[in-house]
């Protein structure tokens, strides 16, 4: 794999400017195949980075002294591992042995080492390793699944998959928001117009009902504002009553919000909340008292004076005027970016099972008119993972930080840069292997992946161990996405132009270890992103 043409290399360049092999590891990086591209570089040195490390004089002409190195490092004769060196612009670029790139590429399916491809990579030790804790999710209880608390979903779920599969101990936590001033309303609410039997039937459509109709009646009813204050007060004094009807909420809302976990392949370790806090935002507020800090507005609500002149004029509201906490008090916030125009046929999305319903069923429906689809066991299940595909592979494709429109079409399409073809792509991929297990047997012959169209599938799993190293760095889910969709139109390709079926023994064998490395990449790809690859489609 790519750790072993990186070291060759370093080594290379050790002997060349008396240095130790580490120092050029960070600077050495596989270089992205091009579909027309005909037999390119494989891995690449920037001078640039060099200059920074001190590794070479930051002064000078810096494409002179690319051209000097790359001659002195022809000159070396003491490795058969490199075929060919060439620059371009402050950079050199190095073309390794072809029949060696294919030996040490798929050598770990050799093995059945198939899921730790990349992951034992020594550009990864780097990384700091240990007990990491992901925060993910966050819906409010007493109420349905709202579609806006999917992007935090799924990014979490990418961020823990990541930080697992590189070692590290992972505790996925939902911080829940479970306090406020809204369930003062729905307590309140609850009171006049609840009724036990609904909430049994159907608990978050029945709260969900309460809470419009107190919010509608406290616009107009003093009573009810009272009311509403008054039962979150007693929340925040523990009373028992109150207490146990907001446990009853909470207890609820999480056994209905873990159906529809389920349903996306998320799970959580612990489940917290605000309320959790609430006794440390007290001692916060306390020491903010203590410091003299805590001021009173003319509103009565005690704030924190963040302006520079001391005059109120930008302040941090903490406590209302009834001594209740806000928000602010009890959590921190990371911001994404906005989903536009998310709509079902019925109209504008609010619950996120409708989105996942929408999904499966315009799936389904595509699914169907292929001859393929009656062949599964379960093929509404089949249409869910893949619909589920479709909605990830389109949040993630683009930086986290921006905004997306969200498109139906666009997503389901079988043909485009989608998890449908993700998903369509492993499914294949997973025929052609069962077809085909006893071409399997026999010696692998490396020199037989010679052809244009397999060295690109083996450059671009060459990439991978950086890309993992890329994701982890910047949390960026959109590499991997990026990827994965590659590597799948090189396997397009692949399936046309190189035969299994009616090719010689050996030929056959060798594109099978080919395309079982392929397969085993791209699943385990799609895991890290939240996706349950399926075997058939």
């Amino acid at each position: 794999m790519a750790c072993f043409f990186r070291r060759k290399i370093a080594a290379k360049l050790a002997r060349t400017l008396q240095q130790s092999e580490d120092v050029f590891i960070p600077s050495l990086t596989a270089v992205p195949p091009l579909k027309k591209q005909q037999s390119g570089p494989d891995l690449r040195l920037s001078l640039s980075t060099l200059r920074v490390e001190g590794i070479l004089p930051s002064s000078g002409d810096i494409q002179l002294q690319t051209e000097n190195l790359a001659a002195q490092l022809k000159q070396d004769k003491q490795d058969s591992v490199v075929e060919d060196i060439s620059t371009g612009h402050a950079v050199i670029n190095f073309k390794v042995n072809r029949v060696l790139l294919a030996e040490k590429v798929l050598e770990p399916f050799a093995k059945g080492d198939d899921d730790n491809f990349g992951l034992n990579s020594e550009l990864l030790n780097s990384l700091p390793r240990g007990t990491t804790l992901v925060e993910y999710s966050s819906p409010n209880i007493a109420k349905k699944f709202h579609a806006g608390h999917l992007r935090s979903t799924i990014i979490g779920n990418f961020i823990a998959n990541l930080k697992q599969s590189l070692g590290n101990n992972v505790i996925r936590m939902n911080y829940l928001g479970d306090w406020g001033m809204q369930f003062g309303l729905l307590g309140a609410g609850f009171k006049q117009f609840g009724c036990v039997e609904k909430l049994k039937d159907n608990p978050l459509q029945h709260l969900f009902e309460v809470y419009v109709k107190v919010n509608k009646e406290v616009q107009h009813s003093e009573d009810m504002k009272q009311a509403a204050r008054d039962f979150f007060r007693q929340l925040e004094q523990h009373e028992s009553q109150a207490v146990t009807l907001w446990q009853q909420f909470r207890e609820l809302t999480v056994k209905e919000y873990q159906q529809v976990y389920k349903r996306l392949g998320v799970h959580f370790d612990i489940y917290s909340g605000e309320s959790f806090h609430q006794d440390q935002a007290q001692e916060v507020v306390q020491e903010l008292q203590r410091r003299g800090l805590l001021k009173v507005s003319e509103r009565g609500t005690r704030v924190v004076d963040l302006s520079p002149e001391g005059d109120m004029t930008n302040v941090c509201t903490l406590l209302r005027s009834d001594g209740t906490t806000l928000y602010i008090t009890r959590c921190r916030h990371v911001s994404f970016g906005l989903v536009q125009g998310m709509k079902t046929r019925t109209g504008d999305v609010v619950f996120l099972e409708d989105v996942l319903d929408e999904a499966r069923a315009r799936m389904l429906h595509n699914m169907n008119q292929t001859s393929t689809t009656k062949e599964l066991e379960n093929p509404e299940d089949t249409a869910e993972r893949v619909g589920i595909s479709a909605l990830i592979v389109q949040d993630f494709k683009g930086p986290l930080q921006a905004d997306y429109k969200f498109d139906w079409d666009r997503m389901l399409q079988a043909r485009g840069d989608t998890g449908v073809f993700l998903q369509y792509t492993h499914a294949r991929l997973c025929s052609l292997i069962r077809r085909n297990e006893v071409a399997e047997a026999g010696t692998f012959n490396p020199s037989l992946l010679q052809e244009q169209t397999s060295i690109n599938i083996l450059q671009q799993l060459l990439r991978y161990d950086e890309i993992l190293h890329q994701s982890s760095k910047d949390l960026q889910p959109r590499h991997l996405v990026t990827f994965l969709l590659k590597l799948c139109h090189f396997v397009a390709s692949a399936h046309t132009e190189l035969p299994v079926a009616g090719s010689p023994q050996d030929v056959a064998q060798a594109r099978l270890r080919l395309f079982r490395a392929a397969r085993s990449v791209l699943a385990n790809g799609m895991k890290i992103l939240g996706i349950t690859p399926v075997p058939k489609m």
